[in-house]
């Protein structure tokens, strides 16, 4: 099993389809923006399957750095994670525009690092920098093609970005690509990175907001995370180490999901359905994102 070689020709794989789907059913819709009946919920079941599964394994890391730290007791790694999760939850009540903010910066350097398949052999800012403008785009392609749409979104999570102008959207826009372009140059990747940033572009010019992150959290970020998973578990034989990843995601998949279904069940008594599912969605995301990268932050650094 080459992870290298399944990497590229995933990234491949999905630009060409995706070139081909989107363009072939654009002119089926209005302004050429995709959108489809019960696409919030849609999404919002995709990212709580799918989306989240790539971090299902987190216990197994977990019990790797217990070892580290010489803990036999299992619980304490449980409690840790559920606490940092919690902390995110209850911060995000008293000052959600400073946590959404952070969240936004940690979740695109966590973009741009995980999505780049490299090893960083040096502790040097300026990779950090690269993996954190490389990720923006992330955030920087919906509010550029569609504004006032992602704006809406923000503002139900208590933020307004309406201050940040076209210029500077395109400016970071341009940024992020030489940040792929000297990643893809440092780490001679065959230039599937670019082909994963021409991807998102696309999702975002033709796909509303909500689809097009769905889509790339899901199909790209999440698959490629969990490639790597699988390839952890059985460098020799794919299939075998596919099987072995579904059975050891599926518990914590699944009580995510139901967290996800028991959260959005209280919030839509206080708020619209769609507006509940997006608060889920995205508080959610960033109360799993942080002990997610403080975990493998960890172990990166004890593993050293």
């Amino acid at each position: 099993m080459d992870l290298y070689k399944i990497n590229k020709k995933y990234s491949f794989f999905l630009l060409l389809f995706n070139i081909i789907f989107l363009i072939s059913i654009s002119k089926y819709f209005e302004n050429k923006q995709i959108e489809f009946q019960y696409q919030t919920i849609i999404c919002f079941f995709l990212i709580s399957i799918i989306g989240v599964s790539h971090g299902a394994l987190d216990h197994l890391k977990g019990y790797k750095l217990m070892k580290i730290y010489k803990l036999e007791n299992k619980s304490y790694f449980y409690l840790a994670y559920i606490a940092v999760s919690l902390i995110v939850i209850f911060t995000w009540m008293i000052i959600p525009e400073i946590v959404l903010i952070i969240f936004l910066m940690v979740a695109s350097y966590h973009f741009g690092k995980e999505d780049s398949c490299v090893e960083q052999n040096t502790k040097s800012l300026v990779y950090d920098f690269l993996y954190l403008f490389k990720g923006s785009v992330i955030i920087i392609a919906p509010l550029l093609f569609h504004n006032e749409k992602t704006n809406e979104i923000f503002q139900i999570l208590n933020l307004d970005l309406g201050f940040l102008t076209s210029k500077f959207l395109i400016l970071m826009i341009f940024v992020s690509f030489i940040a792929n372009i000297i990643i893809t140059v440092q780490s001679n990747n065959g230039g599937f990175l670019i082909a994963d940033w021409t991807n998102i572009i696309l999702l975002n010019v033709f796909l509303s907001p909500l689809i097009a992150f769905t889509i790339y959290f899901c199909f790209l970020h999440s698959v490629r995370h969990s490639l790597s998973l699988i390839y952890e578990i059985d460098r020799n034989d794919f299939k075998v180490g596919f099987y072995k990843f579904i059975r050891k995601a599926l518990p914590l998949t699944l009580t995510t999901l139901l967290l996800f279904i028991i959260s959005l069940y209280l919030l839509a008594n206080y708020y619209a359905f769609d507006d509940a599912i997006l608060k889920v969605i995205f508080i959610g995301l960033a109360s799993l994102t942080f002990p997610h990268i403080l975990l493998e932050y960890l172990v990166e650094k004890n593993e050293k």
